[in-house]
């Protein structure tokens, strides 16, 4: 798991008492890059998805080379306010703070395989929105799969029964 070495761990941010997993230095090496999205796709294949689901930001970037890999589609979960009517939202919280998420709603999801896919699985709050929003829409999540799950956090747990969670390192 070289690609690790790859992660940055910053103190303090965005508030104190957060140790922040910063894994833009994974995006930046080709070589690192090209084994993550194979490892993620490799642990989301067996799924057969339809579609990739992410939320905002890093899991955009995970969201479209995993999409790519597996040819499937790609439904993006955006922060509130940057998708056009009609959305679905739901309210979460994270370690830091709430916030709210959205998906466009059309019926592209209906009776779809989801795989949800992120950077970090941490309390589980952002992931969670983002299932409600699929299922609300009617689209099926049948895993997840994280970079990096921060087990203490207990994100694994909140998720529920159900899908299957696959994280390439846990911390």
């Amino acid at each position: 798991m070289a690609w690790l070495e790859y992660v940055r761990e910053i103190p303090d941010f965005p508030r104190p008492g957060v140790l922040f997993r910063d894994v833009l230095p994974v995006l930046a090496d080709r070589e690192v890059w090209r084994e993550v999205v194979t490892l993620m796709a490799d642990a989301a294949a067996p799924w057969q998805p339809d579609v990739i689901a992410a939320p905002e930001a890093r899991g955009f970037v995970l969201a479209g080379a995993l999409a790519d890999r597996l040819q499937t589609g790609v439904v993006l979960a955006r922060k509130a306010g940057k998708l056009p009517p009609p959305v679905v939202s739901a309210e979460y919280t994270l370690e830091y703070g709430d916030n709210r998420l959205e998906i466009e709603a059309w019926d592209r999801l209906a009776n779809r395989r989801v795989v949800l896919v992120d950077d970090v699985l941490a309390t589980g709050g952002t992931v969670r929105a983002a299932t409600r929003l699929i299922a609300e829409l009617g689209g099926i999540v049948v895993g997840y799969v994280f970079l990096i799950e921060l087990a203490a956090l207990g994100g694994r747990a909140r998720l529920g029964p159900g899908a299957e969670i696959r994280s390439l390192a846990t911390r």
